[in-house]
């Protein structure tokens, strides 16, 4: 046993002292690099994002209702989940504040399609501008069960979009892509299959219950 147990102990603190610090050093630099992480995400999407603005800019302003349209056939109240160029689910539209999602009211009248949405800005889609709608499952990078959203393709500036929508009851999509479908008349257009492989269900099973859990989220 050493005479003088004080310089021992003097050097085990120390020991222990420089070891939090290491650790405390190496938390930080986790730290540091996670944010650097996410910060280089953050800017990556966001350059994408003003990328495709550039790219959609020649796309003109969105239409906006009439001062006086008919009384509406079908209202509903759900999410607006966005906008792609048709039949291609990913290809996602974001000027004019396409690319925002939002809570969202649609009214259908004899004059179109009236789009009001919550913190974003609302559109109308005119009668003649409409090319018919369907239950589809995915847009915009948004992947439900088959028959979880209401995608409505319409005409504007030239370009055919498919802008999604969830309604708070599934039921409710199919009355919806039948009353569009027969106002787009002989315009209404079809797409081939083109997103990921998934079950194919009938009824209203699977989509109702993926509508039950999530809500209107």
């Amino acid at each position: 046993m050493p005479s003088n147990p004080l310089p021992v102990l003097a050097s085990q603190a120390a020991g222990k002292h420089s070891a939090k610090v290491t650790h405390l050093t190496d938390r930080i630099g986790w730290i540091v690099g996670l944010a650097l992480v996410v910060a280089l995400v953050y800017w990556l999407m966001r350059q994408g994002w003003q990328w495709r603005r550039t790219l959609q800019g020649g796309l003109p302003e969105l239409p906006q209702a009439p001062d006086r349209t008919g009384p509406p056939l079908l209202e509903l109240h759900g999410r607006y989940h966005g906008s792609t160029t048709a039949g291609q689910w990913l290809d996602r539209i974001v000027v004019h504040g396409l690319g925002v999602r939002s809570k969202v009211r649609l009214a259908l009248t004899e004059d179109g399609l009236e789009v009001d949405r919550t913190g974003a800005p609302g559109f109308f889609v005119p009668t003649a501008a409409l090319r018919g709608a369907r239950l589809d499952k995915a847009i915009a990078g948004k992947v439900l069960t088959e028959g979880g959203l209401l995608v409505v393709t319409w005409e504007h500036g030239g370009t055919l979009v498919d802008s999604g929508f969830r309604a708070e009851h599934a039921a409710d999509h199919g009355v919806w892509a039948e009353r569009i479908t027969a106002l787009s008349g002989d315009r209404a257009v079809a797409f081939s299959d083109s997103r990921p492989a998934g079950p194919r269900d009938g009824g209203r099973s699977d989509s109702t219950q993926q509508h039950d859990k999530e809500g209107a989220r």
